[in-house]
Order: C-alpha cells, then sequence, then structure tokens
C-alpha cells in the first residue's frame, strides 16, 4: 500500500482546519505547524511528523474517525493520533495513561504541549483563561512525566 507523503498529510491538514482560529484567534494552522516542527526537532520519526499534523484532526472533527480509518496511513500514524485524541468526559488521567501506552504518541502530546504552554502564547489571552489553561498544561505534564518547560528539550518516545 502506498501511504500518503508528508506533504500530503500537511495538505489536508491545512484544509480540514482551514477557517479554523485557535483561542488566540491566530489560523489554526499556525498551531499544527508549530507541532510538526515540535516533533521534527526532537527527533520524531516521519510518522510521529504525520501524526503531528492530524493530532487535533478527529478531536475538532476536522476529520472524521471514519476518514481516519480509511486513509493510507500507516498503522502507527492512526494509533498516535488516536492515542493523542481527547474523548468526551474522558478523565486527564486516561488521557494521559493511553498516551504513555502507544509508541510514539508522547513525542507529540510533549510537542503539543510546548506550543500551547508557551507563555508568550499564553499571554495572548484573558487573564482567567491563561490562567486556566496554564493549570490544565501543568497537570499534564505532571500526568506524562513531564515536569515542565525544563523538559522540553528531552526526547520522549
Amino acid at each position: 500500500m502506498d501511504f500518503l507523503s508528508l506533504a500530503e498529510v500537511e495538505t489536508i491538514a491545512r484544509r480540514a482546519h482551514d477557517g479554523q482560529v485557535d483561542k488566540a484567534g491566530r489560523p489554526y494552522a499556525e498551531h499544527l505547524a508549530a507541532v510538526a516542527g515540535g516533533v521534527r526537532e526532537r527527533g520524531g520519526s516521519a510518522e510521529q511528523i504525520a501524526a503531528a499534523w492530524l493530532h487535533d484532526a478527529v478531536e475538532d472533527d476536522a476529520l472524521t474517525q471514519e476518514w481516519l480509518d480509511a486513509a493510507p496511513l500507516p498503522p502507527a500514524v492512526k494509533a498516535i493520533v488516536a492515542a493523542v485524541s481527547k474523548r468526551p468526559g474522558e478523565a486527564p488521567e486516561g488521557y494521559a495513561a493511553r498516551i504513555l501506552a502507544t509508541p510514539g504518541a508522547l513525542l507529540v502530546k510533549q510537542a503539543d504541549l510546548a506550543h500551547n504552554s508557551d507563555p508568550a502564547r499564553l499571554a495572548t489571552l484573558d487573564r482567567a483563561t491563561e490562567e486556566r489553561l496554564t493549570a490544565k498544561y501543568a497537570r499534564m505534564h505532571r500526568l506524562l512525566g513531564l515536569t515542565g518547560p525544563a523538559d522540553e528539550g528531552r526526547p520522549a518516545s
């Protein structure tokens, strides 16, 4: 089976999130590019980079689970995307456990957390949202065994 190239995955992800903005009002594709770049900088594989481009697609309903299941992607990419996709009503502990149990997912989530918890990015939000998200991301760092920004350069699996 021929799998989608990284360039094709990027194009699909950008199109799927077209018109979507983050909490600061920036084009959502900027977040996807930052996470994919963060995975690359941390020594991630092509499969992890592809998963980074798609990491929010199912969770945000930009692409369906059926699309992901049928997509010409390596099983590892599909597994990582499934692992990092939050499920409605899911406890953070269960979410973190799934990430830790899925080979390659921790590195993608680490890059996602790094971008989400970037102080410059958080500073663009209202104070209440900044404080809520800072606490949320710190908790996830702890649940994943990442103590915080000092670990951002540390390779993860």
